[in-house]
């Protein structure tokens, strides 16, 4: 019995994002990668059965200020996650640990601070090919896809617990 529990939660729950609310928040900054993963996101919606019109894109500057924003969404009361979604490429200064980082931990206090889930869907490559690679046409891999499953899945998560 124990071991049919452990594998029950192994395995990926059916997603049903019927009624659900989403909004994603996407960095300009590398915009020929993050509307890549923006198309992701969205076709990953879709196939989770997210409506268009529950659906809320907001653009911002870039992955630094994408908590502020998915904080804003989940203190508005009006969205059930928040995806966030950036592209944050390695150069020569240590900007990009700044950049990262703390675009990671800003969603992770936002989402602790709210109670709704918000996504991590930022890039954070050594090169543009990493970025492009994690950010492929539909049946290949893009995390903005990725991203929308785990939010999805996470909302019903936390609407079985509350209930």
């Amino acid at each position: 019995m124990a071991r049919d529990v452990v594998a029950a939660g192994r395995q990926a729950p059916e997603l049903d994002g019927t009624g659900m609310r989403v909004a994603i928040v996407c960095g300009r900054f590398n915009d020929h990668v993050t509307i890549r993963l923006l198309q992701g996101a969205q076709r990953g919606l879709d196939a989770a059965g997210v409506g268009t019109d529950d659906v809320t894109v907001e653009w911002v500057p870039g992955a630094f200020e994408i908590p502020i924003a998915a904080k804003a969404f989940a203190e508005s009361g009006k969205v059930d996650a928040v995806i966030g979604l950036g592209c944050v490429i390695r150069g020569e200064t240590t900007h990009y640990e700044t950049v990262a980082g703390e675009c990671a931990a800003g969603i992770q206090r936002a989402q602790l601070a709210t109670g709704v889930p918000i996504v991590f869907g930022v890039l954070t490559t050594e090169d543009l090919d990493q970025a492009m690679a994690r950010s492929e046409d539909a049946g290949g891999h893009n995390v903005g896809e990725e991203g929308a499953a785990t939010a999805v899945e996470m909302a019903q998560l936390l609407r079985r617990i509350r209930a």
